[in-house]
C-alpha cells in the first residue's frame, strides 16, 4: 500500500467459465466422495486447485466458491441439482443459491456505472451469494447518498457495511526497496531465462526507475510498471544481491517459495511487508473493484489482513505458495480494516517470469 502512487483498475467479477455439456450422468448418492479438508496452508494450492477445476465445470452454475474456516470444507454455490451432484462428487459441498454469477457480475457492472467513488469498493461474497460493498470514511455527504441509492436499487444482489480509515496505497519513507524518497515491500523474487527480478507493486514502480536496497545499494531499474488498471511493476535486479526465493517472516526465519496460485475465499493466508512484518488473516473476497483517489482498480483480492505505510508491495502467501502484492487497504495493524492484493498469478503471466 502507499502514501504517495497513483491507482490502479483492472477487470471485474466472474466465475464464468465453460456451460455444463448435454447429457451428465446423474451420480448415485453412493458415488459421491468424502468431503476434502483444506484447513492449513499445506493444502491451499489443492483448494484453489479444485476451486478452479469446478468452476471451468459448472461455468454458470455456480457463483462462486470459500472454505468454510469452521470445518475446512470447500463450498461451491450452485444454481441446480445436476451442479450440487457434481460438487458432491468432488469432494466439495454444495450450497444452493438464488443469485447466479451472471446476476451478481451485473450488479457489479450496475456499481462501476452509478458509485465509481473514491474510497469505495465491492467484491462478490458467495458465503452470502451478494455483492459486499464498503465505504470508508471519507465517503460522507452527497457521495454517501448516492452510493446508498445505487446499493439499495440491487436489492438483496448487494449490501453495504462501513469500514474506519480511509482507502488508499501504501507507501512510506524508510526501509525495505526505495525510489525517491519512498519506500515499498518487495513481493517475490522471480526468474525469465536467467534473469532476475523483483516483482512489487505497480504504484510503487510508478514512483521511480531506479530503486535501491540495505545501505542505499543499487537494487535495480524499472522494466515494466501498471497502475492504475493493475497494480504490479517488476525491477530488474543489478548484479551483487544474494536474492533466495523466499519470503521473510521476520523471526528470523524465512518461508521457501515454490509456487503460485489464485486464492480462494476463506483461506488462511500471511502477509510480510518491511512496516509491520507478518501477519495472518484470511481471504474475505476475489475479483474485488477498489476505488481509490488515484484511481480505480480491480480483480484484486480482499482479505481482513491488516497493512500499513511502507508494506505495498510485500507477499502475500499460504505456506510456499504466492498469491499476491499488498496494494492497499484502510485501517492499520492497531486498529484492523481490510486490505487489498494484486492477484499474483496475473502479474506472472505479464510479464512471463517465475517464483523460484
Amino acid at each position: 500500500m502507499t502514501r504517495n502512487p497513483s491507482r490502479v483498475r483492472i477487470a471485474g467479477v466472474a466465475l464464468l467459465a465453460a456451460g455444463l455439456t448435454a447429457g451428465v450422468v446423474l451420480v448415485a448418492p453412493a458415488a459421491y466422495a468424502t468431503p476434502r479438508t483444506f484447513a492449513g496452508d499445506t493444502t491451499a494450492v489443492a483448494a484453489s486447485e479444485l476451486s478452479a477445476k469446478l468452476a471451468g465445470q459448472l461455468g454458470p452454475e455456480t457463483a462462486g466458491s470459500y472454505v468454510d474456516t469452521a470445518t475446512g470444507h470447500l463450498v461451491v454455490t450452485v444454481t441446480s441439482a445436476a451442479a450440487a451432484r457434481r460438487v458432491r462428487a468432488a469432494g466439495a459441498i454444495p450450497r444452493t443459491v438464488r443469485h447466479s454469477a451472471a446476476t451478481l457480475e451485473a450488479a457489479t457492472d450496475e456499481l462501476s456505472r452509478s458509485a465509481t467513488i473514491a474510497g469505495t469498493s465491492w467484491a462478490v461474497d458467495p458465503a452470502t451469494n451478494q455483492v459486499l460493498v464498503t465505504a470508508d470514511s471519507a465517503v460522507t455527504g452527497a457521495k454517501l447518498a448516492t452510493l446508498k441509492t445505487a446499493v439499495a436499487k440491487l436489492g438483496d444482489k448487494a449490501r453495504l457495511e462501513y469500514t474506519s480509515g480511509v482507502l488508499g496505497p501504501l507507501i512510506t519513507g524508510g526501509d525495505a526497496i526505495y525510489t525517491s524518497g519512498a519506500r515499498c515491500s518487495l513481493g517475490f523474487n522471480v526468474m525469465r531465462g536467467g534473469t532476475a527480478y523483483v516483482l512489487t507493486a505497480g504504484h510503487c514502480t510508478n514512483i521511480g526507475a531506479t530503486w535501491t536496497g540495505a545501505g542505499g545499494q543499487v537494487l535495480g531499474n524499472r522494466v515494466g510498471s501498471w497502475f492504475p488498471g493493475n497494480d504490479f511493476g517488476l525491477i530488474q535486479y543489478v548484479g551483487g544481491w544474494n536474492r533466495p526465493g523466499a519470503v521473510n517472516l521476520y523471526n528470523g526465519t524465512q518461508q521457501d517459495i515454490a509456487n503460485a496460485a489464485n486464492p480462494v475465499v476463506g483461506q488462511t493466508v500471511g502477509r510480510s511487508g518491511s512496516t509491520t512484518g507478518v501477519h495472518r488473516g484470511t481471504v474475505t473476497g476475489l475479483n474485488a473493484t477498489v476505488n481509490y483517489s488515484q484511481g480505480t482498480v480491480t480483480g484484486m483480492i480482499r482479505t481482513n489482513v491488516c497493512a500499513e505505510p511502507g508494506d505495498s508491495g510485500g507477499s502475500l502467501f499460504a505456506g510456499n505458495t504466492a498469491l499476491g502484492l499488498t496494494s492497499g487497504g484502510s485501517g492499520n495493524c492497531s486498529a484492523g480494516g481490510e486490505t487489498f492484493f494484486q492477484p499474483v498469478v496475473e502479474a506472472l503471466n505479464n510479464y512471463g517470469v517465475v517464483v523460484y
